[in-house]
């Protein structure tokens, strides 16, 4: 199935966290907290201005995002899991 999210909304998936820290504790499922950091799987065409006109997104297939802790609303396509956001509750780029 094909998804392409409407306006100014991206569809991102999140990048999975490393299940031990620095010291070498192994984190069970259950005490870890969700990544905030994801990779843009799929953007709108872009917002309507005021005059009416199509702003791009910013954003584009591939990117890696930094998203705030309850940004968006989760979804599930095919078994998978993604979260879906305005382009505005990005909080960045990585690079």
């Amino acid at each position: 199935m094909k998804f392409r999210p409407l306006y100014d909304r991206v569809l991102i998936e999140r990048v999975e966290s490393e299940e031990t820290t620095s010291g070498g504790i192994i984190l069970p499922d259950t005490a870890k907290e969700k990544p905030q950091q994801g990779k843009v799987i799929a953007v709108g065409k872009g917002k309507l201005g005021e005059d009416g006109k199509l702003i791009a997104l910013e954003l584009k297939e591939g990117d890696t995002i930094l998203f705030g802790k309850y940004s968006g609303s989760e979804i599930k396509i095919e078994g998978t899991e993604y979260i879906i956001m305005k382009e505005d509750e990005v909080l960045g780029i990585v690079e």
